[in-house]
């Protein structure tokens, strides 16, 4: 509940927004209890030939005869007092009947007082003739509730703009999450865990937003303009009719916390949704290869079946909210119409000895009584669907916030170094690194790499050679040790200051579904078409570029897939170039390139690498001899020698 409120203190700071949709629901409100009472009118005077005001001249005098009655009654009650000659059981009673005296004659004064205002203003505005009234109600019923709903939509447009905004923050928010989390952060919770959060998560957020500034302010200020009726023409038959009111709230907690529950469920077996659609059709080419079809559509089966069971309690529960709410509104209704059809029929007011009105109720008042109460099951009936919006919103926010509030592992300083260009030094001092806590990947490794210096890593597959590529990146922090620039910790850099100087070149390629231009041009966005060409050229990509009808500007493919592995590697290869940093890194940059290709590569890469820091995971021969040294990376440790005593010692 608490990151709930949170999200609705962020939607809070657009309170001028709020304020007016509040304003606008008041309006409906307001509108909504009118209609209802415009009926009373036409039932109590129209209908009978009368002019309202007339009828309100006859309502000013029978006040004041029941009121000169009652002071009579009061006087002489008082006088029997006075003299003392009433018996205890008379006195008893004299004081009942002087009770209901003086309650009646209160409520006569109030309306004495209530229709002599308001008969200036009948004479001066109101037609006299019966059927004008009736049409300037109708008018009036018609007009208001025009008014009515355009307030609603003004509400409603207001509330979701709020609501939208908060969204669009939220998923801002999520992605620059995804974006500056460290790697093992990242792959925890997984592309399909992010991509599930900005879309289906935050529109839980803002369905329970737009609950509670929209259906949660606007249905109990009609309910409240409703039940304000009721009370004006009988508060006791109201307090009455509202006797279920306390077990359907019990109800409605208990489906609340039902429907919470259901709503954390459904947003679990969303998220292993997301994970199966996404490996699925990432890695379709080995689903088709090894021919998995069919188990992969049995594991969506699985969850498509198990989000269809969570669904249908979700339904169930939400489902049952209606018929509670309503038993409350059938209820309230069929309270009204028990008691107030023997009030009416008997000409009394009072049953079982508790008084239900100050005086006889007539027909058309206990009809407008009856709509009042009907026009305020509706908004309860509605308020149900509020509910579960709000506990949805509960749950996204629950899902969201965390997220948003867990701190990368990888701490910037708040006064970062700066570091000179180029550097001249890059040295790992006694660092150890373990991804679960438990296996050691370095162990006490020491190494330095100068400015300048081509250095290769070699060692067997899980030996921890892109675990040292990715701790000079800073990816990961050493579990232990520290690595140095100049001096500098990487912990005291700035990691943009620190990434601008590398240019990462990784063997599964990364393309975005964008054209060839845009690709390389990733690399360093402020450069010109002929910069562009020129890096390609140096990656000999430019031939085959050439050779595409539309050039630069075709289309790759979603992670490159229109283009093959050697071309895909080439284009990798001409961003890195462009980007024309002091730190090479490259991870078997050209596993997949052609023999021909690759020796061209190799001659850019000699003329490219001077001047610059070089740094080669590869396994080629080839590669082997652009380096000046090797590191040995195997069981954990890590052995630098001249690359002529290596190469010569293989």
């Amino acid at each position: 509940m608490d990151y709930f409120l949170r999200a609705l203190r962020d939607a809070a700071k657009s309170w001028p927004l709020l304020l007016a949709s509040f304003l606008c629901s008041a309006g409906v409100a307001s509108l909504w209890g009118a209609n209802i009472a415009a009926l009373f009118p036409i039932i109590e005077v129209t209908l009978n030939g009368d002019s309202l005001q007339s009828w309100n001249g006859r309502r000013i005098e029978d006040a004041r005869k029941r009121i000169e009655i009652n002071k009579t009654q009061e006087k002489v009650i008082n006088e029997q007092f006075a003299a003392n000659i009433l018996s205890p059981e008379e006195a008893a009673k004299a004081r009942s009947t002087l009770d209901t005296v003086l309650m009646s004659k209160r409520a006569d004064e109030a309306l004495l007082y209530s229709s002599e205002k308001l008969d200036p203003w009948l004479h001066r505005f109101l037609p006299a003739d019966p059927f004008t009234t009736v049409l300037w109600v109708v008018a009036f019923v018609v007009a208001s509730t025009f008014l009515k709903h355009a307030f609603l939509l003004v509400s409603t447009l207001l509330v979701a703009w709020v609501a939208t905004n908060i969204t669009r923050d939220i998923r801002l928010k999520v992605f620059d999450k995804a974006l500056a989390v460290d790697r093992a952060q990242f792959m925890r919770h997984g592309s399909a865990g992010f991509m599930a959060q900005v879309t289906g998560t935050s529109e839980m957020l803002a369905s329970g937003i737009t609950s509670v500034f929209g259906g949660a302010v606007t249905e109990p200020l009609k309910i409240f303009a409703c039940l304000a009726g009721a009370f004006c023409i009988s508060w006791q038959l109201t307090l009455a009719c509202l006797t279920l009111a306390p077990a359907v709230g019990f109800m409605m907690v208990w489906l609340n916390r039902r429907i919470r529950a259901i709503s954390r469920n459904i947003l679990t077996k969303s998220l292993g949704f997301h994970h199966v659609l996404l490996e699925a059709f990432n890695n379709v080419l080995t689903v088709q290869a090894y021919t998995m079809e069919e188990f992969e559509r049995q594991r969506f089966r699985t969850c498509t079946k198990d989000m269809l069971k969570t669904g249908m309690k979700h339904t169930f529960y939400y489902a049952l909210a209606n018929p509670i709410t309503e038993v409350l509104g059938i209820g309230m209704v069929a309270t009204s119409i028990a008691v107030g059809a023997w009030l009416v029929i008997n000409q009394q007011t009072e049953i079982f000895g508790i008084t239900m009105c100050e005086r006889p109720m007539t027909v058309p008042g206990i009809m407008v009584f009856f709509g009042m109460l009907i026009g305020a099951s509706d908004p309860v009936r509605k308020l149900s669907g509020v509910f579960t919006g709000v506990n949805v919103g509960i749950v996204g926010a629950q899902a969201l916030y965390p997220l948003l509030d867990t701190p990368s592992t990888l701490h910037e300083s708040s006064t970062p170094r700066s570091l000179p260009r180029p550097h001249r030094e890059i040295r790992l001092e006694r660092v150890s690194f373990s991804y679960d806590g438990i296996d050691t990947v370095l162990d006490d490794v020491s190494v330095s790499i100068n400015f300048g210096e081509r250095v290769a890593i070699v060692g067997p597959n899980g030996g921890g050679k892109s675990t040292l590529v990715n701790l000079i990146c800073r990816f990961y922090d050493p579990s232990k040790g520290h690595v140095f620039i100049d001096g500098v910790p990487l912990t005291d850099v700035s990691l943009k200051d620190l990434r601008s100087r590398i240019a990462l070149v990784t063997q599964q390629t990364e393309l975005f579904n964008e054209s060839i231009l845009y690709n390389i041009r990733y690399g360093r966005w402020d450069a010109t078409e002929e910069e562009i060409f020129e890096a390609a050229k140096k990656a000999h990509a430019h031939e085959f570029i050439s050779d595409f009808p539309a050039g630069y500007a075709t289309m790759v493919g979603p992670n490159g897939f229109r283009l093959s592995g050697g071309q895909r590697q080439r284009i990798a290869l001409a961003r890195a170039f462009l980007r024309n940093a002091e730190i090479l890194v490259l991870d078997e940059a050209t596993s997949q390139i052609d023999v021909e290709s690759e020796r061209l590569i190799h001659e850019a890469l000699a003329r490219y690498v001077e001047n610059r820091t070089v740094i080669m995971i590869t396994h080629r021969a080839s590669t082997l001899e652009l380096a000046d040294s090797i590191l040995q990376v195997e069981h954990g440790k890590v052995t630098k020698r001249p690359a002529k005593q290596a190469l010569a010692a293989a």
